[in-house]
């Protein structure tokens, strides 16, 4: 049921955004067929969630902020697109567990690593919740760019990188917030390459 839903809502968005917005998809090819994915992208809109969803060839489970679960309709919703509510603003530890497990059932975890909107489009620093994620499992870590200006007919690219190599980091038991640094320095890599 979630995942024909999925599928559904996956095909009416692609057919609204992707002309709208003559979006780009480069690299997509090195998306990993398999196993966990810790999807890693900036965050410049409210269409940066459905943007992921229509463009990467697999289902992401993404966290949303808890309000959106608040209101009846749209969490059953959310709920049926695979997101799962988070806290702002505070450790929340189930919205960690959930993420692990999700990635330990070899699927993918959206994640947009400043945790909120930025507003001149330049990427900030990002939450340690992201290295925490990157060195407790042995998903592969795949950055993301979303390049645009999210105008109707102007091109907006979508620019996925190469699986980012976390064994030396989880090794030598690096913490979270240099795992995070690391991830997002190959986001910034990828927007300063494609802009």
């Amino acid at each position: 049921m979630t995942l024909d839903f999925y599928s559904f809502a996956r095909g009416v968005v692609k057919g609204i955004l992707t002309p709208l917005y003559r979006i780009k998809v480069i690299g997509v090819e090195q998306f990993p067929k398999d196993g966990g994915v810790l999807l890693c992208a900036n965050h410049i809109s409210n269409l940066d969630p459905p943007i992921l969803g229509i463009t990467a060839p697999r289902p992401i489970h993404f966290m949303a902020k808890e309000e959106l679960f608040r209101v009846p309709i749209l969490k059953n919703l959310i709920n049926h697109l695979h997101a799962f509510p988070v806290k702002r603003g505070m450790s929340d530890r189930q919205a960690l567990r959930t993420g692990l497990e999700v990635l330990k059932q070899g699927q993918v975890l959206g994640i947009f690593p400043e945790g909120t909107r930025s507003k001149d489009g330049k990427l900030k620093k990002g939450l340690p919740g992201i290295g925490f994620f990157a060195l407790r499992t042995s998903a592969a870590v795949v950055p993301c760019a979303i390049i645009g200006p999210y105008r109707a007919f102007v091109p907006l690219k979508v620019v996925y990188g190469a699986p980012i190599d976390m064994a030396p980091l989880r090794e030598r038991k690096a913490s979270p917030e240099e795992a995070t640094d690391y991830i997002m320095q190959h986001i910034q890599a990828l927007l300063d390459q494609h802009r």
